[in-house]
């Protein structure tokens, strides 16, 4: 048994255990960056990591000498910093790991001047992260009380509210906020919740004494018929895939955009008009006018491209500039050519514009752009107690301030998204 422990292969084999270790460390990190956690037990996850951790630490130095060790010795410790500062105060799942990673530093089998820069450096990221954090936390985030006074979940438990009353210098306000029910990522121990997909569907001041939440379920047809009676000029903002589905191509939401007065006259247009205008309203004559030529399949392209633009496109054949393939860079400089240089008054733009109208769009189109067949509509109304005495009762009319419709054609809960942003740090 002495000899097979002894054995260099052995140790190259176990030491992959060194790598998932390391892997669940930056797992861990990935979710303190884009996730809120909840523990249930604090004692028992301390047990648990503490035993995994003692475990990897005897594998780790069993294994110091060869390279996978090697490796997640340097990733553990600069992986654990973004968990330091964003679960700060967790301390039972952050120190087993935070010993791990300094002990197998220490103790690798890297050389001691590798091990000296890496210790330097690593220090100095915490020192640096945790004062820049601290900082901007201090200085930067609203300081503001907030109370939660109600929670729940919609019927279809699809998604769940809360509704905060903020107390501040403008005598407070009160807020609901709704976010989805299906996108935590549950363990036994603890819940991880995404950050910042909380939606704002109601928003108060001053603050509220009572705020009354119901449920009821429609139909997609239903929010349909009703939205059309309000506006038949609601609009839909679109993705590329979304348009491409509903059969529109880039050169059919070609717009003119930011058209000056002399640019709308051209084009039979009062200066009053509303922009934007499409390409496809336009004459032959009317887009000739802006340098703009259209094939018969619909394309449309610049007729005479400055030699600038033809630079930044490597185009030097002389081959006709279309715009739907045109990087957004190249198109960002032609629209921010066609300006009068005397006045700085912008002739016009052309952009691609994402939006279709509501009453354009059938029931079908609707699931296909992923809205469903029925769902929660969550109805609101508030109380608030005026007087000197407080016996005079201000009530609201109740009515919707969150459908699922809404939240599904406008994506604004796209548990997918990851991006990096300063809220994350709040």
């Amino acid at each position: 048994m002495k000899k097979f422990f002894a054995n260099v292969w052995t140790k190259r084999v176990i030491s992959i255990l060194s790598l998932v270790y390391a892997y669940f460390v930056c797992r861990l990190c990935y979710y303190s960056i884009f996730y809120d956690i909840h523990i249930h037990d604090r004692t028992s996850l301390c047990l648990v990591v503490t035993g995994i951790s003692l475990a990897a630490l005897i594998i780790m130095l069993y294994t110091r000498r060869q390279i996978f060790t090697r490796i997640a010795s340097f990733i553990i410790l600069p992986a654990m910093l973004p968990v330091v500062l964003l679960y700060f105060g967790e301390w039972g799942m952050i120190i087993p790991i935070v010993v791990v990673g300094i002990v197998i530093l220490l103790m690798s089998g890297a050389g001691e001047g590798i091990k000296t820069a890496l210790a330097t450096v690593i220090l100095l990221m915490y020192i640096f992260g945790a004062l820049g954090y601290f900082l901007f936390t201090s200085f930067f985030v609203t300081a503001a009380k907030e109370s939660v006074i109600e929670t729940g979940v919609s019927p279809s438990g699809d998604y769940r509210y809360r509704v905060v009353n903020t107390e501040d210098s403008s005598n407070g306000s009160t807020a609901v906020y709704v976010e989805p029910n299906t996108a935590d990522v549950k363990y036994a121990f603890a819940t991880f919740t995404l950050k910042n997909l909380e939606h704002v569907v109601f928003l108060d001041r001053p603050m509220d004494d009572e705020v009354h939440i119901s449920w009821k379920t429609e139909n997609r047809q239903e929010i349909t018929d009703h939205l059309n009676h309000i506006s038949d000029k609601i609009e839909v903002t679109l993705t590329d895939a979304e348009l491409e589905k509903l059969g529109f191509t880039y050169d059919n939401k070609l717009m003119l955009t930011n058209l000056s007065a002399s640019r709308k006259f051209a084009i039979n247009r009062t200066a009053s008009d509303v922009d934007p205008v499409a390409l496809d309203d336009l004459t032959e004559d009317q887009l000739d006018f802006f340098g703009i030529g259209r094939e018969p399949g619909g394309r449309y392209y610049i007729k005479e491209p400055s030699a600038e633009l033809l630079a930044k496109l490597d185009n030097t054949t002389g081959s006709r500039v279309y715009f739907n393939e045109m990087p957004a860079k190249v198109l960002k400089y032609y629209n921010n050519h066609n300006i009068d240089l005397a006045t700085g008054i912008t002739y016009f733009n052309v952009a691609k514009n994402h939006t279709v109208m509501l009453n354009t769009l059938t029931d079908a189109q609707l699931a296909d752009l992923g809205v469903s067949e029925s769902g929660d509509v969550m109805l609101l109304s508030t109380t608030r107690f005026a007087g000197e005495d407080g016996s005079e009762e201000i009530k609201s009319e109740e009515k919707v301030v969150f459908r699922f419709y809404v939240a599904e054609l406008e994506d604004y809960y796209n548990v997918d998204s990851r991006s990096l942003s300063v809220d994350l740090l709040n």
